[in-house]
């Protein structure tokens, strides 16, 4: 089995990441100009490294690592991202094709489990999640949004039980940073597709993603971490339609 992941600037993480994939025949990292250890600590950790020099969005830099993938099988990993040991398992006997892993898929997905500011989020429209990361190689590839890519396969994926952990945001200053990131990508990808915002909508779809995340999935649940993560939502999702309206005019 190939692991393949991308990176940039990921030196807290990229240890522990590469550690979860040891049962991996090869890990294969495309990192797009860490000023950071990333490069070296993948290195040591016998990961095979491709720099790149330009950054063509999330979607085309994971099919640059899918390209380099050499194993049958190809198990899609972000740096943020820890596959436990009973996930692990599961995927071993995917990849054996052992009989208890039937149904026999060429695609599966798995529950995701997220962590936000040091708590993990079981609510929220945060959990199950579950993302398609692993696959034959040669039967799915990865889309070409600049942000949030998705893989795209031929047939629905099978499931796997247990979960893919996702130390997602560590800290209120990661969760401004990407939401300034992620906005701006978002509103541009709109752009792109031609679709139009206002304030009006700005302000609307805002209010929106705050009621769905913390009333419609229950994001009390989640205590006061919870409330704070509605507010999250509804800020980035209010800046994409505002960056998309200031981009338009």
């Amino acid at each position: 089995m190939s692991a393949i992941l991308i990176t940039r600037d990921e030196e807290a993480n990229i240890g522990e990441c590469l550690a979860s994939l040891a049962f991996a025949r090869e890990c294969i990292v495309v990192d797009s100009g860490s000023r950071d250890a990333t490069v070296a600590i993948a290195r040591a950790a016998g990961a095979q490294v491709l720099q790149t020099p330009d950054w063509p969005g999330f979607g085309p830099q994971k099919n640059r690592a899918l390209a380099l993938a050499t194993q049958p099988w190809v198990l899609s990993i972000d740096a943020d991202e820890r596959v436990t040991p009973q996930l692990r398992d599961e995927i071993l006997a995917v990849v054996r094709g052992d009989a208890a892993a039937a149904p026999q898929a060429d695609a599966w997905s798995m529950p995701r489990l997220s962590s936000f500011c040091g708590q993990s989020i079981h609510h929220s429209g945060w959990y199950p999640d579950r993302v398609t990361r692993l696959f034959r190689r040669g039967t799915a590839r990865f889309s070409d949004d600049a942000v949030h890519e998705r893989v795209v396969t031929a047939q629905p994926p099978a499931q796997l039980k247990n979960d893919l952990l996702h130390a997602t945001v560590v800290s209120l200053e990661s969760v401004l940073d990407k939401l300034n990131r992620y906005s701006t990508a978002g509103a541009q990808g709109a752009l792109a597709r031609g679709k139009r915002s206002s304030l009006g909508k700005a302000v609307l779809h805002g209010l929106w993603a705050f009621l769905r995340a913390y009333v419609l999935q229950r994001g009390f649940l989640d205590g006061r971490m919870g409330f704070v993560l509605a507010v999250s939502n509804a800020e980035g999702t209010y800046y994409r339609y505002l960056k998309l309206w200031l981009l338009q005019r």
